[in-house]
């Protein structure tokens, strides 16, 4: 096929699938524990519950299980990329996609990546899966984000924690989403939120992170205008990066005040009131989020055919990317509304002290044989650290 007749090919998203873990901590728990008034969760950062890994999951368990429903619908030929975004990583060397890959039983003609940049990978993912596709659109890529979002027990970002796995695959005349051009980008270097490589949980400057955040949101929109993208008023709904729900309504009003539109309340419920029904439930899934945000949105709005939908990519340190995309006519057909509801219902309420114990579990770095108690009833399973080597299994 020539350069020109693959410009001339929409790309996109055609297939969307999430998972999530086995248990949940609902923030009244959390609440309980350190005598928060609930509202403070509830309606001061827009969260209710977090999504809490057993001890036999992580990244890996996640994207398999969120990428599983769409090699199953679509199988595996013409996938000869796996990208996969976490800033969870498991190894410093090994992409966490090998595994994922091997779960799944992709063919070994296959080139599989991970991308790190916070919580922006998963754009990053997408934006190369797309000039994939745009060369062969013969080609299918298959983009994975997955985290575990991991703050110090009793720290102020304890209660955004989650966790979370988002499986797209990318390809030409895409069902669900159509992703145009341009894109908006914008980098800065800041120390708002990061994690050196000897410790589990992330450090974060709660303030900090939210001016780096609303910076980015007007660096990548400036930037977006100049490349000649579309107008405001013509998105019917906005996709934010949510480290809480609440970050994206202030990131919202931040854009409208900043492109001089005012802040009409009724006019930011509606366009960001559908994308927070899995983030608030689910917790900070880092990567993950925005395109969480695109499920819940595409799950329940009524009709959608051929509006347009913004996307505000964040990642700390900092990263920022805004770009739209086009709903495709007949996207309902497409869906997994009631697989991605079920998800998230089947999570098991653990109370504190249970959730405490998962969050300090760890692995011994002794090189034994480590097994892991068999906790998660989804269809993978980390079974064992064996010889400093992660053991996968599947049901």
């Amino acid at each position: 096929m020539s350069e020109e007749m693959a410009n001339d090919s929409p790309t996109g998203i055609h297939d969307l699938s999430f998972a999530t873990t086995e248990f949940v901590l609902p923030h009244t728990a959390l609440s309980r524990h350190n005598g928060t008034d609930i509202a403070k969760y509830h309606k001061g950062i827009g969260q209710r519950s977090m999504s809490v890994p057993a001890a036999d999951e992580d990244i890996v368990t996640m994207a398999a299980a969120a990428a599983a429903p769409v090699i199953e619908r679509h199988g595996s030929d013409g996938i000869r990329t796996v990208v996969f975004a976490t800033e969870s990583s498991i190894d410093q060397a090994k992409s966490a996609g090998i595994y994922v890959h091997s779960l799944l039983g992709l063919p070994s003609a296959t080139r599989v990546v991970e991308l790190k940049q916070a919580c922006y990978g998963a754009t990053a993912a997408l934006q190369f899966a797309l000039g994939l596709v745009h060369r062969d659109p013969a080609q299918r890529v298959l983009v994975v984000a997955g985290d575990v979002s991991k703050y110090e027990l009793d720290s102020p970002g304890e209660a955004t924690q989650g966790a979370a796995a988002v499986a797209m695959l990318v390809g030409a005349d895409p069902a669900l989403v159509r992703i145009e051009e341009p894109s908006g980008v914008f980098t800065a270097d800041v120390m708002d939120f990061w994690r050196p490589n000897y410790r589990e949980a992330a450090l974060v400057d709660g303030q900090e992170s939210i001016g780096a955040y609303l910076l980015a949101v007007e660096g990548s929109w400036k930037d977006y205008a100049e490349q000649g993208g579309r107008a405001l008023d013509e998105f019917a709904a906005f996709c934010y990066h949510q480290p809480f729900t609440k970050m994206a309504y202030k990131a919202h009003r931040h854009l409208l005040n900043y492109c001089g539109h005012g802040v009409d309340e009724e006019r930011v419920a509606r366009d960001l009131g559908l994308t927070t029904a899995y983030n608030n439930v689910i917790g900070n899934s880092y990567t993950a989020s925005v395109y969480l945000a695109l499920a819940a949105l595409l799950d329940q709005a009524d009709d959608l055919d051929g509006r347009a939908v913004g996307f505000l990519s964040y990642g700390s340190g900092s990263v920022a990317e805004f770009f739209a995309g086009s709903v495709v006519p007949g996207y309902r057909e497409h869906l997994r509304t009631e697989a991605h509801r079920a998800a998230i219902d089947r999570r098991v309420p653990i109370d504190y002290a249970r959730y405490r114990r998962l969050h300090e579990y760890s692995f011994p770095a002794d090189g034994g044989d480590h097994r892991t108690p068999s906790e998660t009833t989804g269809p993978f399973r980390l079974a064992a650290l064996r010889d400093h080597k992660r053991i996968y299994e599947t049901r």
